[in-house]
C-alpha cells in the first residue's frame, strides 16, 4: 500500500535554549499572480489531504447549487468555529427550520477554552464544521434532496462539490476519504491547492468564488475565532486582501489579489511550524506577514524558545 503523500524536505525546526531541539519537515510551493510556480520545498505535485483547507471550495459549491445565506453565515460555512456563541448560534441561524439532530457531524466539545470549559458536554453544534454541515443541509434541502444522506459521495450535493473542488484545482481529485467531521475529503496537490485560493480571490465580483472570499475576508471572525494563536482571523484582519484557511494534519492555504498564493503541510500533521513557513513563502513574494512569525516555545511557564522557518 502507497501513501498518498511521499512527505517534503526540511523547512523548520525547534530552538530550545539555543539548541535546536527538532526538526519539522514538509512542502510548500509559491505561486506569482499569474499563477506560475516561482519557488517549492518537497512533493508539490503528489497529493495530499487538504482537510479543512478544503471548505472554502466546498462553500463555492453550495452557492452554485442555490444556496441563499448573508455574508457572515458565508463565512461560517467555510470555517473551522472555536465554539464561541457567536459560532454556535450563527449554526443555529444557519440551520433554520432543520432539526440539529439533522447535522451529521460528530458531537464535540468547542475548541476555544473558555466555551468548552462551560459546555458540559459535547454537542454537534459545537464541532468547528457544524457549519460547514449546516450550510450542506441547507443546500439540500433548497434543491429538494435528501437530507438524510447529505454526506454520501454520490449524494447530488456532494457529487456537485466534488465537481466544484476539481474545477477550481485544475486537477481530478485523486482519492476520495472521509473527513474528522464526516464529510467527503478529496486529495489533491498543493500546488492546485494554492491555484484554487488564487481563483477564488482573483475572480470577478458577482460570482460564487469572489463571493466566498469576500464574505472570509469580512468576517474573518466567523473563520476562527479571536482566541490567541488563531492566525487566519488574526492576518485576514491585518492584510488587506488576504485570504487564509488552515486544516488540520498540518496544511494552510492562502493567497493575496494581484500578488500570489502559498500553500503548505507539514508533514507531522502538527500546527506549530505552519505559521513560521506561511511567512517564509510570501516572504519570496516580496509581502511580510505583520507581527510575530516566529512561535514561541515556552519552558516552566516562560518563553525559552522558537519554532522557526528554515526554507
Amino acid at each position: 500500500m502507497s501513501d498518498l503523500y511521499a512527505g517534503g524536505e526540511l523547512i523548520a525546526e525547534v530552538v530550545r535554549n539555543g539548541v535546536v531541539e527538532s526538526r519539522h519537515s514538509g512542502s510548500a510551493v509559491v505561486l506569482d499572480a499569474r499563477g506560475e510556480v516561482v519557488a517549492w520545498a518537497g512533493d508539490v505535485l503528489g497529493a495530499v489531504f487538504p482537510r479543512s483547507s478544503n471548505k472554502p471550495m466546498q462553500a463555492v459549491g453550495m452557492l452554485r447549487a442555490g444556496l441563499k445565506v448573508d455574508d457572515a453565515q458565508l463565512a461560517l460555512i467555510a470555517a473551522s468555529h472555536r465554539g464561541h456563541e457567536i459560532h454556535v448560534s450563527g449554526v443555529r441561524r444557519l440551520l433554520g427550520d432543520i432539526p440539529v439532530e439533522a447535522l451529521q457531524c460528530p458531537p464535540d466539545y468547542p475548541l476555544a477554552d473558555e466555551p468548552r470549559d462551560a459546555a458540559g458536554r459535547r454537542e454537534r453544534l459545537f464541532m468547528n464544521c457544524s457549519g460547514k454541515h449546516a450550510g450542506m443541509l441547507r443546500t439540500a434541502r433548497a434543491n429538494g434532496w435528501p437530507l438524510e444522506t447529505y454526506l454520501d459521495p454520490a449524494h447530488p450535493l456532494q457529487v456537485g462539490l466534488i465537481a466544484t473542488v476539481e474545477e477550481l484545482a485544475g486537477e481530478p481529485a485523486r482519492a476520495i476519504a472521509v473527513d474528522g467531521c464526516g464529510a467527503p475529503l478529496l486529495a489533491i496537490s498543493l500546488r492546485a491547492l494554492a491555484g484554487a485560493f488564487l481563483r477564488l480571490v482573483g475572480a470577478p465580483t458577482g460570482t460564487a468564488e469572489r463571493a466566498v472570499a469576500d464574505a472570509m475576508r469580512a468576517h474573518p471572525e466567523m473563520v476562527s475565532g479571536d482566541d490567541p494563536g488563531e492566525d487566519d482571523t488574526r492576518l485576514m484582519r491585518a492584510v488587506p486582501g488576504l485570504l487564509l484557511k488552515s486544516g488540520a494534519e498540518g496544511v494552510s492555504a492562502a493567497a493575496l489579489p494581484g500578488v500570489g498564493a502559498v500553500a503548505l503541510k507539514i508533514d507531522d500533521g502538527g500546527p506549530r511550524a505552519r505559521l513560521p513557513v506561511l511567512a517564509a513563502g510570501f516572504a519570496r513574494l516580496g509581502v511580510s506577514l505583520p507581527g510575530r512569525v516566529e512561535v514561541p516555545v515556552f519552558g516552566g511557564g516562560r518563553e525559552v524558545g522558537v519554532v522557526r522557518s528554515v526554507w
